[in-house]
């Protein structure tokens, strides 16, 4: 844990130094030296705390909901069903998001298994981190335009992936994670007004950050973000937000070539030039665990692939 605070002091004044780099994508290369952190994914923590807070995705250092949460989930899911011929699933977030599920949807839109009433969309935009994208209606005025060039509505869109995060974020831990939280709970207010037939929110958390050379989002608050991602989920499960539903996406942290117990690694190949955007065979990463997602998770599958839907 020393050799972790470490880390997480030197990278915050490196954060600090970065401020006055642009946050726009680099042209130089990414720093391959930082190949693991010492932090532990979430997913891995088991009974470990973090700066005093446990791991886990959900409560309790679970990595999955509760069967009564996991209940009424599954029971929005079974209220999906096509409006007009159409089950939109659109994405929300920033350039990362936005590169990741971009390729998402190509890779659905060729795929036999999905189904055929579902309309993939990309909603993420380059320059919108989750201040932005909360204050800034020429956001969700892009989106509009993007569902109406894949000829589909707003009240068509039944379900969401969420991932976001803080261009710049230099406040340490858990500061930076519950301004990210709080940016979460009013993109997601903003969402109930736009999308009234919105049922699943999917949210995912950052990817590996430590090759990054500038401060537009390294470690350790690329890590800190899945932090805000469990809160805003916490907050949900407890009653205190409403709306939609809101369950984990795939958790796509991973310590570097450290890795993480399922086998996944994020190396220097796996990002371009800037250390923080992911490079094609980051972003296939992504494709797959979105992919192996929607097809398993039983609140998504349901209505992600293409078999009759249940009476």
């Amino acid at each position: 844990m020393k050799r972790v605070l470490a880390i997480g002091t030197l990278l915050a004044c490196a954060v600090l130094a970065a401020s006055i780099v642009p946050t726009s994508r680099s042209s130089t290369r990414a720093d391959c030296s930082l190949t693991r952190t010492g932090l532990v994914p979430l997913t891995d923590m088991g009974k470990r705390k973090y700066r005093g807070h446990r791991g886990g995705l959900y409560p309790s250092g679970l990595n999955r909901p509760t069967q009564k949460y996991l209940r009424k989930g599954t029971e929005a899911a079974k209220r999906i069903r096509p409006i007009d011929g159409k089950i939109v699933l659109l994405s929300i977030g920033m350039s990362n998001a936005s590169d990741e599920f971009e390729a998402f949807k190509r890779s659905a839109d060729r795929d036999p298994q999905k189904n055929p009433s579902l309309v993939v969309v990309d909603g993420a935009q380059d320059g919108f981190d989750s201040r932005r994208a909360r204050s800034q209606a020429i956001f969700w005025e892009t989106i509009d335009e993007r569902l109406s060039d894949a000829d589909a509505t707003p009240e068509q869109v039944q379900a969401v992936w969420l991932k976001q995060s803080v261009a710049g974020e230099h406040r340490p831990f858990p500061r930076d994670a519950r301004g990210l939280q709080s940016d979460l709970r009013a993109i997601l207010r903003i969402m109930r007004a736009r999308y009234p037939n919105v049922k699943l929110v999917y949210l995912s958390s950052r990817t590996y950050g430590g090759y990054a050379i500038t401060g537009l989002n390294p470690e350790p608050a690329a890590y800190d973000s899945a932090y805000a991602v469990r809160g805003i989920i916490q907050e949900r499960i407890r009653g205190k937000i409403k709306g939609p539903w809101l369950f984990w996406g795939p958790y796509l942290w991973t310590d570097g070539l450290a890795g993480r117990n399922d086998g996944l690694v994020w190396t220097c190949e796996d990002v371009e030039a800037d250390g923080t955007h992911p490079s094609r065979s980051g972003i296939q990463k992504v494709v797959t665990m979105l992919t192996t997602f929607f097809k398993t998770d039983p609140t998504a599958r349901r209505w992600y692939v293409s078999r009759p839907l249940a009476p």
